[in-house]
């Protein structure tokens, strides 16, 4: 099987970006879909780096087991699942560029809204809600379904309880496990695993599980205050570049 040098440098880049968001740094891994879909159709992006997906959220969970917020997957679970459903049902009719203004623009009002007089009206409401909880968490099993893009809408809803850092991860990995696990079925069904799909997705994996341990010592490592202001400047450039490239597309 013969393997472009850039399409290999973009798979490696994009692997690396998931293994960081599977140890906790949450946003970046909706870096990588945009990367590899540079060097190949997004679809296939998408579907070759869903079994890295897997094969690192395991890695994450493993190391997060015991520290999560169980109100919060109890209303994001259910809630991401039936908005993958509706990504499936969709998944022919949606154009992927409308998804990424849509996600750039819910990701950069989230920051927007965190910095301005409004966040600080509403700072003593951080406690989950159930009805934005489930809004949030369709939204993000849908946009997670067409792009691997499901952080914007889970971290409008989880960002504002401002939880232990430790806690965030585990949350995340396991909200996003979920998720990523719900999304085989789908993806098989619509024929995007073929052998040599799942060949390269198989390569890929050692690169997923190092950069995922990376993650996981930064997490640890970086102090709290920083580590979300960090998740918001990520949130921030990343939504900007989802609008651009959404409205600079052929």
């Amino acid at each position: 099987m013969h393997i472009e040098i850039g399409f290999a440098v973009a798979a490696v880049l994009a692997t690396f970006f998931v293994g960081l968001s599977k140890g906790g740094m949450q946003v970046t891994g909706m870096l990588a879909t945009p990367i590899l879909s540079l060097q190949t159709d997004p679809l296939r992006a998408a579907a070759i780096l869903l079994p890295v997906f897997i094969i690192s959220d395991a890695v994450g969970v493993w190391t997060f087991r015991k520290r999560y917020d169980a109100r919060n997957l109890s209303i994001l679970i259910p809630s991401a699942f039936f908005g993958i459903f509706l990504g499936w049902l969709l998944a022919a009719s949606v154009p992927e560029r409308a998804v990424a203004a849509m996600i750039g623009v819910i990701g950069l009002a989230y920051v927007l809204y965190a910095h301005s007089g409004l966040r600080r009206l509403s700072a003593t409401q951080h406690r989950p809600n159930r009805v934005v909880g489930w809004i949030c968490g369709m939204l993000s099993g849908f946009t997670s379904f067409v792009s691997h893009s499901g952080a914007p809408p889970y971290q409008i809803y989880v960002l504002p309880q401002r939880l232990d850092k430790l806690v965030y991860a585990g949350t995340s990995a396991i909200v996003f496990a979920s998720m990523n696990a719900a999304k085989l079925v789908p993806y098989w069904a619509l024929g995007e695993f073929p052998a040599s799909t799942l060949k390269i997705s198989m390569m890929l994996v050692p690169v997923g599980v190092l950069s995922t341990l990376l993650g996981v010592y930064l997490v640890k490592v970086i102090p709290q205050r920083a580590y979300y202001t960090l998740a918001e400047i990520l949130l921030a450039g990343i939504s900007v570049q989802l609008i651009y490239s959404s409205l600079a597309g052929p």
